[in-house]
């Protein structure tokens, strides 16, 4: 079985995305869905390094960022978890993740201000 997921990225003449579109075979969306923001990474075995691509639109507000790394700290916990099974180390990803958002929520009042 093969799966493949095709990212399109529309940039401006300063190489700044407009628009990412995506789609995956074997989803259930009929056609490309847009997004403000992607991260996708991949591990280089042979090198030991992480590989990464981390692009974002000018839609994207500073609270959907925040609200996108929160919910990738936590998505990340849980893989770790099912990969690895060391429960207090995903123990502190996640209070990492929720002391993170507690921050951001914080300075976002100082700022209101």
């Amino acid at each position: 079985m093969k799966s493949t997921i095709t990212v399109d990225v529309d940039l401006d003449q300063d190489k700044v995305p407009q628009s990412i579109l995506w789609t995956a075979s074997g989803s259930t969306a009929d056609s490309m869905q847009k997004s403000k923001a992607t991260m996708l990474s991949f591990w280089d075995a042979e090198e030991k390094s992480a590989l990464r691509i981390d692009l974002w639109t000018n839609e994207m507000m500073v609270d959907e960022m925040a609200d996108f790394y929160y919910q990738t700290f936590m998505g990340m916990a849980d893989t770790f978890d099912r990969a690895t099974h060391m429960h207090p180390l995903v123990a502190d990803m996640k209070a990492f993740a929720k002391n993170f958002y507690a921050k951001f929520r914080e300075e976002q009042l100082k700022d209101n201000k």
